[in-house]
């Protein structure tokens, strides 16, 4: 039968219907703040809607009162909403940290379905850029460093005469007007953050390993990274399948 899977986060939304093969058969994103409009999430599973779907729902959500608001709507139409961390995650993978409460669910689920690379390091670059990594399949924590495009939107809004501008991945030289200028400190910034975040954790890292980027600016960023590596925007859903499929 098929189901119903989705991603909540702070800034956007995807949610998925997949077959009994996990693949992806439709998939919608739009703004999280969406959620709280009225009729909307009908709107969106009215979309979705199949013959043969099962009632049960698998939510990754860093936003818990836009996955309250879906509850609430969709408990009407009989279906079973379930969040990650509801669940027994220790079944599927093994999370070296104090307090997985305080672990994103997204990366959570970025993590099982990275983990069958056993060593990895994942980059994703969503409202914030977070590493995670992947050692002998077990979570073993990571960084958080300051979102891309928020970094852009806060420094616009705090300051009188530097606009919003959209990030360009070629950038040779300092800049001669106020947009290169900006583009510049953000391209070379992040080369530097992302490079030498790699760095700092693989330094005594004896193994090989595999780099995965995934969120917005992956596709920008994998040029500025010394290292090789994969581009997966599926990771999240697919993390999150794994977890419908061996706990629900």
């Amino acid at each position: 039968m098929n189901y119903i899977i989705g991603d909540i986060g702070n800034t956007s939304t995807r949610i998925c219907i997949l077959n009994d093969k996990s693949k992806i058969l439709k998939s919608v994103i739009f703004d999280t703040k969406k959620i709280y409009l009225k009729g909307y999430i009908n709107n969106i599973f009215k979309k979705l809607s199949k013959k043969n779907i099962k009632r049960e729902v698998l939510f990754s959500c860093v936003v818990p009162l836009a996955l309250k608001k879906i509850k609430k709507v969709l408990k009407k139409a009989n279906y079973k909403i379930f969040e990650i961390k509801n669940l027994n995650l220790k079944k599927i993978i093994k999370i070296n940290i104090r307090n997985i409460k305080q672990l994103g669910s997204d990366r959570i689920v970025n993590s099982v379905e990275a983990k069958r690379f056993k060593n990895c390091l994942i980059i994703d670059f969503g409202t914030a850029t977070t590493f995670d990594i992947i050692r002998n399949g077990a979570y073993e924590g990571g960084v958080i460093a300051p979102g891309v495009k928020l970094s852009i939107k806060n420094l616009s809004q705090s300051t009188a005469l530097l606009p919003i501008f959209s990030l360009k991945n070629k950038q040779k030289s300092y800049g001669k007007n106020t947009k290169d200028a900006l583009n510049a400190g953000f391209i070379w910034g992040y080369d530097g953050l992302i490079n030498n975040i790699i760095n700092k954790i693989t330094h005594n890292w004896k193994m090989n390993y595999k780099i995965i980027l995934t969120g917005g600016y992956a596709n920008l960023f994998k040029k500025v990274i010394k290292r090789n590596v994969i581009v997966d925007q599926n990771i999240t859903i697919k993390g999150v399948s794994k977890v419908y499929k061996e706990l629900l």
